[in-house]
């Protein structure tokens, strides 16, 4: 199996960039720890890929959040990455149970025809960068195409290819983003659409064994490119016992009063990898009296 890796390349002229990924394993881990029935896997698993493939763009010590809120059974996915290549990802419901349609999997009814696809950037600044738009096909490719093309000013195409195995896990999962860099060059543009047009689907050229390399070699064709980057993807949860105390602090004090006073022992599990934190009274009451404390 191909490892999960980020490639990113920049034409001769400048006048295109563009990042391919394979990101099976993340999605295996993450679709295995969020416990997703097969049309979630593949929503979650389009949304962790174009997370990673965004990710391509940020500089040191950079994050980014992707969330897609919609009107279908998922309700809620989340993905984040950093400048490292390291994601996590979590879902509000983890089984929508929608049945094939015309025999693929229902993203687009799993995500609801209506929602968001919420961008949030923490570049370092004083300010966290924050964005929204309405989600247009609820595909998630193409809606991520409309952000940076609507939102950011850089057209681009965005292919994310997810195929699930006979017993539900994920067999291959990737995509690529291509994106026109000022002064447009046209003609280029042109021949990459049609290229595009005759190009098949991400995850069939993963399965044949194709890599992120030869993908942009495609689809580039005669465009001379330089690789600028190469960085590998893993599933990392930054999550700790501070940030569940920190968590449960926004509860308030009186909401923790009852919560101690029902159970001896608070159980904090991390929405992204399934950690458990279990406060003792003793936190618990420390906490209380923090809060109080504060007032």
């Amino acid at each position: 199996m191909m490892n999960d890796c980020l490639v990113r390349i920049i034409s001769e002229d400048g006048r295109l960039r563009a990042m391919a990924a394979v990101t099976t394993t993340l999605c295996n881990n993450i679709c295995n720890k969020q416990q997703t029935d097969p049309t979630a896997s593949v929503a979650l698993s389009r949304l962790v890929t174009g997370t990673a493939l965004m990710g391509a763009l940020l500089k040191d010590g950079q994050g980014l959040a992707l969330v897609v809120e919609g009107n279908g059974p998922l309700q809620r996915m989340m993905a984040e990455t950093d400048d490292e290549g390291r994601v996590r990802a979590s879902i509000k419901n983890p089984v929508c149970g929608l049945p094939p349609k015309d025999g693929r999997f229902d993203v687009v009814g799993a995500v609801g025809r209506a929602g968001f696809l919420h961008v949030t950037k923490d570049l370092g600044l004083k300010e966290t960068y924050r964005s929204q738009v309405m989600l247009q096909t609820s595909e998630i490719g193409e809606d991520l195409a409309w952000y940076l093309t609507s939102s950011e000013q850089v057209p681009s195409t965005v292919a994310l290819g997810v195929q699930l195995a006979p017993d539900a896990s994920v067999h291959v999962a990737g995509g690529f983003i291509i994106q026109s860099l000022p002064p447009a060059d046209e003609g280029s543009i042109a021949a990459i659409e049609q290229r595009l047009a005759n190009y098949g689907s991400v995850s069939a050229r993963l399965a044949s064994g194709q890599g992120p390399r030869e993908w942009l070699s495609d689809l580039l064709g005669e465009t001379p490119f330089k690789i600028v980057g190469e960085t590998s993807l893993e599933f990392s949860c930054r999550c700790n016992l501070n940030h569940c105390l920190k968590l449960l602090r926004t509860l308030g004090a009186s909401e923790l009063e009852k919560l101690f006073a029902e159970q001896e022992t608070v159980t904090v599990t991390c929405e992204y990898c399934r950690q458990t934190y279990p406060i003792n009274q003793e936190q618990g009451q420390l906490l209380i009296e923090q809060l109080k404390s504060n007032h």
